[in-house]
């Protein structure tokens, strides 16, 4: 098979998957579908990693590999120099919002104490203090689905990657 093809393939699988980052680190800004100030809105959400990293990085490999596999696609060295370049970048991208997901992962939600005080509980190992009910679940499940979109989107790249130069 054309590496072409396979790249189109692949292109295929990137885009939803970028969709899905795109998603999930918006809704980390609206925790338990709340609207709240800036400063109670954990800190590694300012960093966009699934918004960018995980999502509009990785779109540009997506959409060249999307654009492969049409007639002499194994033959444009032009064309598989740019792919190279775009899948570098893009695979950057997904190691960055791996890297801020387990991070964010690590540090936890920012919660209430009950009495106006916002902490981060996983650092101070206060679990009972939190008033936000199923703040951590969410926070949980959403950066956990931002690292495995994104460890996806990892593989994708790398494995069409090592097709061009095998």
């Amino acid at each position: 098979m054309c590496t072409g093809k396979c790249s189109k393939c692949i292109g295929r699988l990137l885009l939803p998957l970028g969709l899905c980052a795109i998603i999930a680190n918006i809704l980390l800004y609206f925790p338990n579908g709340e609207v709240l100030d800036a400063a109670k809105i954990t800190d590694f959400v300012w960093y966009f990693h699934g918004i960018l990293g995980a999502g509009l990085i990785v779109y540009l490999p997506a959409f060249l590999m999307l654009g492969a596999g049409g007639d002499g696609c194994c033959a444009n060295r032009c064309g598989m120099l740019l792919s190279m370049l775009l899948s570098a970048m893009g695979f950057f991208g997904a190691v960055y919002c791996m890297i801020m997901s387990s991070l964010g992962l690590e540090q936890g939600p920012l919660c209430d104490t009950g009495d106006g005080d916002y902490v981060y509980p996983f650092r101070n190992q206060t679990l009972e203090l939190m008033s936000r009910e199923g703040i951590v679940r969410i926070h949980s499940a959403v950066m956990d689905t931002l690292s495995t979109d994104s460890t996806k989107e990892l593989f994708f790249i790398v494995f069409i990657s090592l097709a061009v130069f095998l």
